[in-house]
């Protein structure tokens, strides 16, 4: 009974991974970019890189916070579409502490 109720629990995750979809954002206009987004909640975008030939990048872009995992924000990226250069969507990140407490400097007396 236990392993029937593992696979099961395994089954639902591999679903629930394979539910993400893929889109190449260079095919597509920005406006269709950020509602494919918007529609679907969360979306894989693939591209060449602009800076080294023949090298994919991808990554999962997002609607809002609510598609993060525990522990990340929802972070501006830029990535090409047929009409930009710069298309602005979402991604999650875990944020940057450093940045909002930064070493205060003293002036010497």
């Amino acid at each position: 009974m236990r392993t029937i109720l593992l696979a099961a629990c395994l089954m639902l995750v591999a679903a629930e991974a394979q539910a993400v979809s893929r889109y190449d954002p260079t095919r597509m206009s920005c406006d269709r970019v950020r509602a494919t987004i918007a529609r679907q909640g969360a979306v894989i975008l693939r591209y060449q890189s602009t800076r080294v030939p023949g090298l994919p990048l991808y990554d999962r872009y997002v609607r809002d916070e609510r598609f993060c995992n525990m522990g990340e924000v929802r972070a501006r990226a830029y990535v090409p579409s047929a009409d930009v250069k710069s298309c602005p969507v979402y991604i999650c990140k875990r944020p940057d502490f450093d940045r909002h407490f930064r070493r205060r400097i003293f002036p010497r007396h």
